[in-house]
Parts: C-alpha cells; sequence; structure tokens
C-alpha cells in the first residue's frame, strides 16, 4: 500500500514530464531493484536482481512492442 503511494506520484511526474517509454523503463527497473535491495535472503535476493535485468529492447521484444 506505501508503495501505491510512493509510485502513483512519480508516474504522474514522468507522464507530465513527458519522458520516453524506455526511460519510464528504466525508471521502473531502478525502483523495483531498489525493492530487492531490502530482502535480506541472499538467494531471494539474487533471484529478484536476475528477474530485474532484462533490457529494454529485450523488453520490447518479449512484448512485442518492436516497431514491425
Amino acid at each position: 500500500m506505501k508503495a501505491i503511494l510512493v509510485l502513483a506520484p512519480l508516474l504522474i511526474a514522468m507522464s507530465l514530464l513527458a519522458c520516453t517509454a524506455e526511460q519510464a523503463y528504466l525508471s521502473s527497473q531502478a525502483w523495483q531493484r531498489n525493492q530487492c535491495s531490502k530482502i535480506p535472503d541472499k538467494a531471494e535476493f539474487d533471484r529478484c536482481m536476475r528477474d530485474k535485468d532484462t533490457t529494454y529492447e529485450a523488453y520490447k521484444r518479449q512484448t512485442g512492442s518492436e516497431p514491425k
């Protein structure tokens, strides 16, 4: 719940600044990695970070959002 209260204004601010989709993705990844850093268990931390290690280009390929 607290994350939503922090994330919502951040997302609104980002949209007002007219950032690119890539900038939004990278900002989201950074926020998620920051959340991973709060996990005390090393194995769980490593899994969390690995999940957040997708490049924007790989993300676009996975989601099919590449221009055709």
